[in-house]
């Protein structure tokens, strides 16, 4: 850098931030709520400070160097700490104004944020909740910009480069209406199991097979899939108006009215919800005691 650390005023590093997440003078300089002549003369202060470019222009807007790129990681920490030491030594969550952004799946959001929304609800009336989908591909992105805040994922979707948390381990169960004519006490039998119509929930909706049929095709067995929907929320009025059973995750089955629970008559691997957040956030004193909340409320459930 020309310049000497002393001299570095802090604007220009959120200038540079925005200008790297938003790719456009622009958008960048809405984001600052500044006139783009300003944030463009901040662009050429930005320049003189590291020596370099930082952005050339394209005809869909700026496009960062090799430079600009190895500052992103680095600028956004120095803001986030700085934000950080400006912050009360206290939390107090009664008072606390904020908005927070959660993305997370239909499961996550009946399973986690259902029951998280009513303690925060007793605790932090004044904090504000926004959900939105999960979008793996660019949820590191969305983090690093503050578009997300956390994310209800699996360790395996879950980019090693984003701190987490495993919240617990969920399993799967049988579930059908409760007249359905084998909804009797008697257990399940796997010959059973595999002649009953079922729907099966896949992501994008048109798959007809999943971890249940992996592990029936380990014993030689295939069941009957006659419907693929991509919501496990959409599972209990499909059950309810039908002969369908269905392998859904226990959390999702518990206190479903009209229902019927069976244990799946084999073995079926469950997974682990993860909740998944930015070194942005890490140290934050309201966002750690928002993560501890809603660990703590789903360990309860």
């Amino acid at each position: 850098m020309k310049n000497d650390i002393r001299t570095l005023d802090l604007n220009l590093l959120k200038a540079l931030d925005a200008l790297l997440d938003e790719r456009s003078v622009t958008r960048a300089a809405a984001r600052l709520s500044l006139t783009q002549p300003a944030v463009s003369g901040m662009l050429t202060r930005l320049r003189d400070c590291f020596d370099d470019p930082l952005f050339s222009r394209t005809q869909r807007g700026i496009v960062p160097t090799l430079r600009a790129l190895e500052l992103a990681a680095p600028v956004k920490k120095i803001l986030s700490e700085t934000e950080a030491l400006l912050q009360p030594k206290v939390f107090d969550p009664a008072s606390a104004e904020m908005t927070i952004t959660l993305a997370a799946t239909d499961y996550a959001l009946k399973a986690v944020i259902v029951p998280f929304i009513a303690r925060l609800r007793q605790q932090a009336p004044k904090i504000r909740v926004a959900v939105v989908p999960v979008h793996y591909e660019r949820l590191v992105g969305q983090l690093e910009r503050g578009e997300v805040d956390f994310a209800l994922v699996t360790p395996d979707t879950a980019p090693q480069e984003l701190h987490a948390r495993n919240l617990f381990d969920e399993h799967y169960v049988c579930m059908m209406r409760a007249d359905h004519p084998d909804a009797g006490p008697e257990p399940l039998t796997l010959a059973r199991f595999c002649e009953l119509d079922q729907v099966l929930v896949s992501f994008t909706g048109d798959k007809f097979s999943g971890a249940t049929d992996e592990a029936l095709a380990k014993l030689g067995c295939k069941r009957k899939v006659v419907m693929a929907v991509n919501s496990f929320l959409m599972l209990p009025e499909i059950l309810q108006v039908s002969d369908l059973i269905a392998v859904t995750p226990a959390r999702l089955a518990k206190d479903v009215e009209k229902m019927t629970i069976k244990t799946p008559p084999l073995a079926i691997t469950g997974f682990t919800k993860t909740l998944a957040w930015h070194d942005r956030t890490h140290s934050d004193l309201r966002h750690r005691w928002l993560r501890t909340l809603l660990a703590e409320t789903v360990t309860m459930q």
